[in-house]
């Protein structure tokens, strides 16, 4: 009886040695005898004791390679030190685990050999200015190259490209250069939009003072032709006025007269009276008198008689 109760034991014991518990995300790979069986999922499993074995433990997770920097040469025979970032997953335990021996090394090595490809097709500011480009292509190609092994690459990083230090050292003065000129640039720039501006402001100030002063004239214009025009309607109506009071001709001959006496006053004129208005001068004496005009009398202007003196010589 005891010796049953000891088998039992025995046999519980190695049973339970033998239940694996695989973890979410993860597989087992199984061989029986040496040669593949079956790949465990996540859960509970009893593997056959001493018959068979778990080759290996795959995780399933997304997974990074990081490379380390490796010299690269350009088209145009420039050395740069370039390092690589791989995001991988396995998506197949029993390809992994027989397609290939250290797929990891592996993968790391075809990174390597396909960087140096691709770079070694393009220039210097091609490998600079075409991270985008050559991270897709290179994607591209390892994907396709490990599918057989089981790996899947979701995507491929440059994560440094260091040039020579001579390189640098000729960017930086290369960049130094082209901000200098863009300065030069933006600042000509603004120092033609401000001409623009003053010259515009100018203009605009000049086209204004002009239309100031031909309103100005206009203005002036204007109220010199009205104020004629009021000094016309007022002689007009004094003279109607004149001749609604029955005013008689010599009253109007005064009027002339007293306007010849304002032309003259206080100023060297010469005024030239005609003859009608002379003779209407010399019928109106009491005017004569007051003012000169009409005096018709021309002064005596015969030079003074030459007075012959005796000459002793001549006389006899």
């Amino acid at each position: 009886m005891e010796y049953v109760i000891s088998i039992i034991v025995l046999i519980l014991i190695v049973l339970l040695c033998n239940l694996r518990v695989v973890p979410q995300a993860h597989e087992y790979v199984t061989e029986f005898l040496g040669k593949y069986r079956c790949t465990w999922g996540a859960g509970l499993h009893l593997k056959v004791p001493f018959f068979e074995r778990v080759a290996k433990k795959i995780t399933l997770k997304e997974q990074v390679l990081d490379s380390p920097p490796q010299p690269v040469i350009t088209k145009d025979n420039v050395t740069m030190q370039i390092d690589t970032v791989v995001y991988y997953r396995i998506f197949d335990a029993k390809l992994y685990t027989y397609g290939v021996v250290n797929p990891i090394n592996a993968l790391a090595n075809l990174t390597a050999t396909t960087l140096r490809n691709l770079v070694g097709e393009l220039e210097l500011d091609g490998t600079l200015t075409s991270r985008d480009t050559i991270n897709g292509k290179m994607t591209a190609i390892l994907d396709d190259a490990t599918d057989q092994w089981g790996i899947k690459v979701g995507r491929v990083e440059l994560k440094n490209i260091i040039p020579p230090k001579e390189i640098q050292m000729a960017m930086e003065k290369q960049m130094k250069a082209e901000r200098d000129r863009r300065e030069t640039l933006l600042q000509a720039e603004g120092h033609k939009a401000a001409a623009i501006t003053r010259a515009e402001g100018e203009k605009r100030a000049a086209i204004l003072a002009a239309e100031g002063e031909r309103d100005a004239c206009i203005a002036r214009a204007e109220g010199e032709a009205k104020a004629v025009m009021l000094a016309r309607q007022a002689e007009a109506e004094g003279i109607r006025m004149l001749r609604e009071a029955g005013a008689d001709a010599a009253v109007l001959e005064l009027k002339k007269y007293e306007a010849l006496v304002r032309m003259a006053d206080g100023r060297a004129s010469k005024i030239i009276v005609p003859t009608d208005t002379v003779n209407a001068v010399k019928r109106d004496v009491m005017f004569s008198e007051a003012s000169g005009l009409g005096d018709s009398t021309a002064p005596d202007l015969s030079p003074d008689p030459v007075v012959k003196k005796h000459d002793p010589c001549c006389d006899e």
